[in-house]
């Protein structure tokens, strides 16, 4: 009895594992014959993917950003001169005669008259040459001397100075508008006529310096660009601490202090590229903030303006048609119903 019970138990569990294994497979048959049909009906593969970096149909490419003029050596940059950088403005070229042939002379003059009178009281008035020193204590004519001579040099110096301080705060009607904000550590240009974008100036690597031709820790990522002969205003400000926004080459030198608008101005005729550098000091990188400004064509700005997603004065959406250009595209049947009109007798 006990090999029977064992041989049926035996019997029992194999049916138990070719069941279970004919139900495992089963699904399998299934999905093996049900594959065809679900290949026909399948929905056909998308559009290949573009490749990254390149522009795909449904989006248009971002038009590049142009940069038209390389940097002129000795021009617009640090020279090995000892003297002011070659200025590119009126009120440039005026500071530089004042300069040059105002202040130097004088300055010349002075101290070379200084040390002639303190190498002749060295000389002549010592005690081997001098033993029994003068007790004189008052020279009128000499205190005359030396109270007026200063006073006519200072009103020499004076005139040229005030005038030139006074045109450097006496902004012209501006043909361009542009707000320079200071940031730790770097620029951004906006620019609230031509549509209110904004450009942000980053510093370049070395290598890229020197792949592009600029000058070591001078070139950046984005110029700011002006048209060659107008009159630009550069209103200044900053977002944290204070900065100071100075060209050399154009005589300008303004600070840029969180929650005020400073203004200056400058007009370049010459095309080009100029650069200058944060001139206050304003934290760990404050070396690091270098300004590219670069002198185009109004051809050119116009181009530039474009492809920063600008626009023209006049040519915005929103741009008015002058007087003549509606009145001339007035129909015939509108005149002609002018034209019928009797006059009003009064």
């Amino acid at each position: 009895m006990t090999r029977v019970k064992t041989k049926l138990i035996a019997a029992g569990l194999a049916a138990l594992a070719l069941a279970s294994v004919a139900s495992a497979q089963a699904p399998a048959a299934v999905a093996t014959t049900a594959s065809p049909t679900a290949t026909a009906t399948a929905p056909a593969a998308g559009p290949a993917l573009p490749t990254r970096g390149a522009p795909s149909a449904a989006t248009p490419a971002k038009t590049p950003i142009p940069e038209f003029y390389a940097p002129t050596p000795g021009v617009g940059q640090p020279t090995a001169d000892i003297g002011l950088q070659p200025q590119v403005t009126e009120l440039g070229q005026y500071a530089a005669w004042f300069h040059d042939d105002v202040l130097m002379p004088i300055i010349t003059v002075i101290s070379l008259l200084v040390l002639g009178l303190l190498l002749w009281v060295a000389v002549r008035y010592n005690r081997r040459a001098n033993a029994t020193p003068s007790r004189t204590s008052h020279n009128t004519v000499i205190e005359i001397i030396w109270t007026v001579a200063p006073v006519l040099i200072l009103l020499a110096i004076a005139v040229p100075s005030i005038k030139l301080l006074a045109a450097q705060y006496a902004t012209p009607k501006p043909d361009l508008t542009v707000k320079v904000i200071g940031h730790q550590w770097y620029w951004s240009y906006q620019y609230p006529g031509n549509g209110d974008f904004e450009v942000v100036s980053n510093i370049l690597k070395d290598d890229e310096d020197k792949a592009k031709g600029e000058p070591r820790q001078l070139g950046v990522d984005a110029r700011m660009v002006v048209p060659a002969g107008a009159v630009v205003k550069v209103i200044t400000t900053s977002d944290d601490v204070i900065h100071s926004f100075a060209v050399p080459a154009f005589w300008i030198k303004m600070d840029a202090v969180p929650g005020r608008l400073n203004e200056t101005w400058f007009k370049v005729d010459r095309p080009g590229l100029y650069y200058g550098q944060c001139s206050e000091l304003c934290g760990a990188r404050h070396g690091y903030m270098p300004i590219a400004v670069e002198v185009v064509t109004k051809d050119q700005f116009a181009q530039w303006v474009k492809a920063n997603g600008g626009t023209m004065p006049g040519t915005g959406p929103g741009a008015v048609k002058p007087v003549a250009t509606q009145t001339a595209a007035a129909t015939p049947t509108e005149n002609a119903t002018v034209a019928a009109q009797p006059a009003k007798t009064n």
